[in-house]
């Protein structure tokens, strides 16, 4: 039997650990929403070297990762993090999610297969809890979301001033193990 994703193609993506050799693409997928959307409050593209930064912050272990998909001829198509949330050590067992894929992958499966792969390996990490910001309006990342069993737990009114208008966050929350369901 396929299911919905084997429909959309998430079955056709390798998922592993970012390599340095990503970073170009990584760069591309996100000045894409840079420069085309408000999903992001970065308001200029940014070269592979001021990205780099954010890409040697995570690790291909540990609660602070980040993974790739990549589609045909082993193109990367999309990423997905697990960040440091914020600097106190008692921060430490929370960890940010974001993801980013290439447009044309978008509706695909491609961000359901990251963040299952994701939330998988984090399961062998001291991590708690797990938080994401999803800037409004964005039905598809909140979509994606609660598929995954966040749920919100506040907005952030017009707190990101990009394309001349203020916009608002909404933040989520999941526990990285997610209580059984019950039939």
């Amino acid at each position: 039997m396929r299911t919905d994703d084997d429909r959309r193609g998430a079955s056709s993506y390798t998922i592993r650990p970012a390599a340095e050799s990503d970073l170009p693409a990584l760069t591309e997928i996100y000045n894409h929403y840079v420069v085309n959307s408000s999903i992001t409050f970065d308001v200029r593209p940014l070269t592979v070297e001021e990205r780099r930064p954010w890409f040697d912050e995570h690790a291909p272990t540990g609660p602070h990762r980040m993974l790739v998909a990549l589609g045909n001829a082993n193109a990367c198509v999309g990423y997905a993090t697990s960040s440091r949330w914020r600097p106190k050590a008692a921060y430490d067992t929370t960890v940010e999610v974001s993801i980013y894929c290439h447009p044309d992958v978008v509706g695909h499966g491609c961000g359901t297969r990251l963040y299952s792969e994701l939330f998988a390996a984090l399961g062998e990490e001291d991590v708690h809890a797990i938080v994401a910001g999803v800037s409004l309006p964005n039905p598809a990342s909140i979509a994606l979301h609660e598929h995954f069993g966040f749920r919100s737990v506040g907005v952030f009114n017009q707190v990101g001033r990009k394309f001349g208008k203020l916009w608002d966050v909404e933040w989520f929350q999941r526990p990285l193990r997610l209580p059984a369901r019950t039939a």
